[in-house]
């Protein structure tokens, strides 16, 4: 039973690593932009989440994955790689669009609402993240990316 989901807690695990790291920068970026406009604060400090997010992700993912798509030839397992390649990109573009929006949108309100710039980061991204978890897990459900012996 737990072997069945060792895959989900490594993918979750990655996740939310990734999303402390840059829920981190982004609350710093946030703050020393805190003299910009509302709308400018929201975008650029989404714009250095995905960077960070997506830079300690795909890190974490390889180094967690890596020996899974050699063949004992030494060589990459390239058709596997592609395949779950598109199903976790899928699983992840579905989440990170719905993250996307909650996300400007939270950071936005809780400026509107004046609240610090780093806090309205912090807390949008919290909120966004706990969001993006429930639907990646379910796409990554859907796209069945650990059934098949994976």
């Amino acid at each position: 039973m737990i072997e069945k989901y060792h895959k989900y807690f490594m993918l979750n695990k990655n996740i939310l690593i990734s999303f402390a790291a840059s829920i981190v920068i982004s609350a710093i970026v946030a703050h020393i932009l805190s003299d910009q406009t509302d709308f400018l604060n929201a975008t650029y400090t989404l714009t250095v989440d995905y960077m960070v997010y997506f830079s300690v992700f795909t890190g974490l993912y390889y180094f967690d994955n890596r020996k899974k798509y050699l063949l004992e030839s030494g060589q990459t397992d390239k058709s596997k790689l592609r395949h779950d390649l598109i199903k976790i990109i899928t699983s992840l573009g579905i989440g990170e669009i719905v993250y996307t929006i909650v996300r400007w949108i939270l950071q936005y309100y809780f400026l509107k609402l004046n609240y610090e710039a780093y806090l309205a980061s912090i807390v949008s991204q919290a909120i966004s993240t706990i969001i993006y978890m429930i639907v990646v897990n379910l796409s990554v459900k859907m796209t069945r990316l650990y059934q098949d012996g994976n």
